[in-house]
């Protein structure tokens, strides 16, 4: 691999984080009273999100929708059935507060690998989901069709939290 390939995906890494981590940080701004702070975190946020974009793109990481989606099965897969479960057991034996998260994410990460497991039969049939309505739990990341559920499956959280993603 060539020097600018390595570049590439620590570069691809590093801008992805510091994406996440200014939302988070805008979040916390917003909470905090500080509404154009927030906006400028959220501002970098996409700032970030071009340049790990482009970065992707120069990896030639962006496939067909059916090699996208595969690569997001693949990814998804490695995280609830090798990643997580001994960062889970790690945070159980130090009792950290990570061990909720470590434990709701991979449940998760289930739900979508067989999402985007029906997304790509639905692509193979040269067809879109028929499911316009997708919502998302804003505690653990569930994702439901059609309509939230009474109470979420993973994280026991009400239906009324889950948030429609347009």
């Amino acid at each position: 691999m060539s020097n600018t390939s390595n570049n590439l995906k620590e570069a691809f890494a590093g801008e992805s984080q510091a994406s996440q981590k200014y939302l988070a940080f805008a979040k916390k701004a917003e909470k905090d009273g500080f509404r154009n702070i927030a906006k400028l975190f959220r501002t970098a946020v996409e700032a970030e999100r071009i340049h790990a974009e482009a970065h992707l793109s120069a990896m030639d990481g962006i496939g067909s929708t059916a090699d996208n989606l595969k690569t997001a099965i693949a990814g998804e897969t490695y995280e609830f059935t090798t990643m997580y479960p001994p960062m889970l057991k790690q945070a159980e034996a130090e009792n950290h507060k990570a061990k909720r998260m470590f434990d709701l994410a991979p449940k998760a990460e289930a739900v979508h690998a067989r999402l985007y497991q029906m997304a790509l039969e639905a692509v193979q049939r040269g067809e879109d989901l028929p499911q316009d309505k997708i919502y998302l739990c804003p505690i653990c990341g569930d994702i439901e069709f059609g309509t939230p559920p009474e109470s979420c499956p993973i994280c026991k959280a009400k239906g009324s939290v889950f948030i429609q993603v347009q």
